[in-house]
């Protein structure tokens, strides 16, 4: 396994995450998640990600009933807050009374003293940055967490976030989890650059577009039966951002380029990601065990720039935006 620094930060996170979104404490049973888990911690992976939304903490519960097995110190876990998580006017958002109480609703699904990584899932325009940074901060000095991070925040917010919290005396932001994939590579235009300057890692999720970059959809056809595309439960995201006639189209023409390297084109959508230095982890989402040792490999494979200019041409980088 390959180990990468976050960002500026002195902890070092495998190359490949294991997420938990719509799979561990929901798809998959006990019995498979830990087999997942298992396969990914043997080979290397310190890195888990989940969150309190998904599965309304079903997923925390499990994942961290799994991750009881193995020492605390071993592994590196994210988790986040944003979300709706009940009834009431303050359920959602990133107050410090949210934050607050989530971060401990959190720990005790999870199971664990402290938590590595608290993310801010998504921005929240209704509530002033110092609040969400100083609850932050709080939650640090108390033990609570190690650092904090965002998801899906604009170069420009990340940008207020750590003028402010320089400005008031508190940690800045640790990471970003950015979506980031052959079809949707818009984080290289503004998000890596300002990364970069402010010394944030990024993991970035959904590496294989939810599984369209994987080869299994075919043009002009109805999603396989047991594909996460062909699952109502499953397929919200998939169906909004990525199921167009030209992705599926895009999709197989890396099936044809992965194979002339002799790889399986998820292999090759997840070394594609990770040959950015900016990338700390990409966060896969696995349902069985093959898969976890099937994308592993991706962390060994060095891609020729001959392959990069053809992938280029199939995906083409975002087109930088006019100056103002």
């Amino acid at each position: 396994m390959q180990y990468r620094h976050m960002g500026k930060w002195g902890v070092r996170l495998s190359a490949i995450g294991v997420g938990s979104y719509l799979t561990i404490g929901f798809k998959l049973d006990e019995e498979t998640s830990r087999a997942t888990v298992r396969a990914a911690y043997d080979a290397g992976v310190n890195f888990f990600d989940t969150a309190n939304a998904y599965n309304k903490g079903g997923a925390e519960r499990m994942l961290g009933k799994i991750l009881r097995d193995f020492p605390r110190s071993s592994f590196f876990l994210i988790t986040k807050v944003f979300a709706e998580m009940g009834p009431g006017p303050n359920d959602r958002g990133l107050s410090a009374k949210h934050v607050f109480e989530q971060c401990h609703a959190s720990l005790q699904r999870l199971g664990i003293d402290y938590i590595d990584l608290y993310m801010c899932h998504r921005p929240d325009p209704d509530t002033p940055l110092e609040e969400t940074i100083r609850v932050m901060e709080d939650l640090a000095r108390q033990g609570k967490i190690l650092y904090w991070g965002v998801s899906e925040w604009s170069a420009a917010q990340m940008a207020e976030a750590n003028c402010l919290a320089r400005q008031i005396g508190a940690r800045p932001i640790g990471v970003n989890q950015p979506r980031y994939n052959l079809l949707y590579r818009q984080p290289e235009e503004k998000v890596f650059p300002l990364t970069t300057t402010e010394g944030i890692g990024n993991v970035a999720f959904s590496p294989l577009a939810h599984g369209m970059l994987t080869g299994k959809y075919q043009p002009s056809k109805p999603a396989p039966p047991g594909t996460r595309a062909a699952d109502d439960e499953t397929n919200m995201v998939i169906k909004n951002l990525y199921w167009k006639e030209e992705s599926r189209r895009k999709s197989q023409e890396l099936v044809r380029i992965a194979r002339e390297m002799g790889i399986s084109p998820a292999t090759l959508a997840l070394a594609w990601c990770l040959r950015r230095t900016e990338v700390t982890s990409a966060i896969i989402g696995a349902t069985k065990v093959s898969q976890i040792q099937e994308n592993l490999k991706a962390v060994d494979v060095q891609i020729p720039a001959d392959v990069l200019l053809k992938l280029d041409s199939v995906f083409p980088p975002p087109t930088a935006s006019p100056a103002v």
